[in-house]
This record gives C-alpha cells, structure tokens and sequence, in this order.
C-alpha cells in the first residue's frame, strides 16, 4: 500500500459483477485509488475527501478489473496483489495493511483489529478504520465482523457484505 499526493488525472472503469455495477478509479500508475458496488461515479467518489480528489477523470481500462472479474469467477485470491494507493493517517495505514493480510474465508472482528493494531481498547478506531477505506474489495473491510458475529456496517449494504462472506467461503 502506497500513499500518494492526490492525482490529476485518474481512470475509470465500471465492471458488471453478480453484486452490481462495480467501479474502479486508478490513478496514473494503476493504483486503484477508490472503488465500491456502484455505476455511479460520483458516488464512489464521495469515498474521497474532495482535496484527494482527481482533477480529471477519463473512462478507461483498469488493471483492477480483471482481478474483479477473477475474483467473480471463483478465484477469491485474485484481489490480493492488486496495488492501493490510500491516503490516511498513520494508524489507519496501518490498519489498512492489516486487513490486507485477512485471508478469504477468514473473519476477524473489530476487536481483533484494534488487537493486531497493538491497542485492544481501540475498537471505535478499527471500526473507523473499516468506515473510511476507500477501496473496498482489495482493502477486505468486508471480513472484519462485530463481536457478537453480526454484520456491522458496509458502505455498499451489508447484503453485498453477505453475498461476498458467502462468495470466499463457499471457495
């Protein structure tokens, strides 16, 4: 995972998936930069804070998209080498790269990552560490789950978080 300056020129490419229209936006390097379960590209960029915004946006291929369309196909560990480019403070980087190591099919809950993150007591932090990645799918938010086993929040609906659970499970 990379931090960057924000980028002037990024592209996007909307992929059909089982769970909706998936878009992707990457940065000049390929990097994804944001992306979610939307065709709306205004809606996943809302993702970002407007100061991290691109300048301008040009519709495109994207080196993501096949691992979207692998990862649909079965092959659940196709999202795990995708590169990231995410801006946040130190502790969230942090986070971030933790959930980078949660394999699929595994679940940790957001005590298990204030644990991992070397502050047990810092639940409400790993929760806002989940609530504020960009890149969902290739940041694994989705397998991070409440204490009790529930769902907790997605920003994309928790049937998609359900449907995707399901997808790297069955596996």
């Amino acid at each position: 995972m990379t931090t960057i300056a924000p980028t002037r020129t990024a592209t996007l490419q909307i992929v059909d998936t089982p769970d909706g229209g998936f878009a992707i936006l990457s940065d000049a390097d390929d990097r994804v930069i944001v992306s979610g379960w939307t065709a709306d590209p205004d809606a996943v960029l809302a993702r970002l804070r407007p100061d991290r915004r691109p300048a301008r946006i040009v519709e495109g291929q994207t080196a993501a998209a096949d691992a979207v369309r692998a990862y649909y196909a079965g092959d659940v560990r196709a999202i795990d080498d995708v590169e990231v480019a995410q801006q946040g403070t130190a502790l969230q980087l942090a986070g971030w790269r933790e959930l980078r190591r949660i394999a699929p099919g595994e679940r940790l809950t957001y005590t298990g990552l204030a644990t991992a993150l070397g502050s047990p007591s810092a639940v409400r932090a790993a929760a806002s560490i989940c609530a504020r990645n960009a890149v969902a799918l290739f940041v694994p938010c989705h397998r991070v789950l409440r204490a009790d086993g529930t769902m907790g929040g997605f920003a994309w609906g928790t049937d998609v978080k359900e449907r995707l659970l399901a997808r790297e499970s069955a596996a």
